[in-house]
């Protein structure tokens, strides 16, 4: 069957036309198809939009919380500090007065002509000084068991000096500074008060106060202020807690050179850095010095 050249082309036409209109449909489809996806992006999106909002609220919510719960953490903190603080200091307080409690008040107590010590008074704990210290071996000396080491140490480096420090009197008893001055009473009269203290009066009863000479002075004195001993001892004593109770013009004794005691590095370094003496102190400004007596 042959078609005329008017049917070809009607037919040509038609397919044409068929085809523009599946183009136009498919077209219209896809676009449905696509306005579809997008609009469900879209919704997505507003979706994400507000999740990511509502995310960034919750995130500042908890900044915020963060930031009071670290406020409060570091408020109790510093809370707990101050109260650690106040429990080491309270600590220490209990400490010093336990320590003070333990250390014997009469030891920087001032003693002289009048100021008077119980004739019951006995050191707590009174320990021999080797024979090799003493002027007299065969005359037994007691000192204060604390003060013994300051005090061996100090005739150990004066004699690494070539000075022969030697101790004539230590503690006395009340019966025993009783019974010597006594026996100067008899010898010099109302006059011995001048260079012996009475009953109750002495410094050597504390157990922490010693009489140095020299072999070569022996144990009359005389002339101690003269001697290398005497030198070494203004110069260094004070390093080790020893002081001279009665220097000259002092207004209770004569000047003894050779009477030292035992008051504490501490308070001695502070005398003679001060270019004072002990009984130009008053009593309270010395108590400050016995906590750390034997230091």
């Amino acid at each position: 069957m042959a078609f005329t050249r008017e049917e070809v082309k009607n037919l040509s036409n038609g397919i044409a036309a068929i085809s523009v209109l599946l183009l136009l449909a498919f077209g219209a489809y896809y676009y449905v198809v696509v306005r579809t996806e997008f609009e469900q992006t879209r919704l997505k999106l507003a979706e994400s939009e507000s999740r990511v909002e509502e995310l960034e609220q919750q995130l500042a919510s908890a900044k915020q919380e963060n930031s009071v719960l670290l406020d409060a953490f570091y408020s109790e903190q510093a809370k707990m500090d101050a109260f650690s603080r106040q429990i080491e200091e309270i600590t220490g307080v209990v400490g010093i007065l336990q320590q003070l409690q333990g250390t014997d008040r009469e030891l920087l107590q001032k003693y002289s002509r009048t100021y008077f010590l119980s004739e019951n008074y006995v050191p707590s704990n009174l320990a021999p000084i080797q024979e090799r210290y003493l002027y007299n071996s065969n005359d037994q000396q007691l000192i204060h068991a604390d003060v013994q080491p300051h005090l061996e140490n100090m005739i150990n480096t004066a004699a690494s000096a070539n000075v022969d420090l030697k101790i004539v009197s230590a503690y006395r008893s009340a019966y025993e500074q009783s019974r010597v001055n006594s026996q100067y009473n008899v010898v010099f009269g109302r006059g011995a008060n001048q260079f012996s203290a009475e009953q109750g009066y002495s410094e050597h009863q504390l157990g922490t106060t010693a009489d140095f000479t020299t072999p070569e002075i022996g144990a009359v004195f005389l002339g101690f202020e003269d001697t290398r001993a005497y030198e070494w001892l203004s110069q260094n004593a004070y390093q080790y807690g020893f002081v001279l109770s009665y220097p000259e013009g002092n207004p209770y004794y004569i000047f003894e050179p050779w009477h030292w005691r035992f008051v504490g590095v501490r308070l001695a370094a502070f005398l003679h850095e001060q270019g004072k003496h002990f009984y130009d102190l008053g009593q309270e400004a010395i108590n400050q010095y016995l906590l750390y007596i034997f230091d």
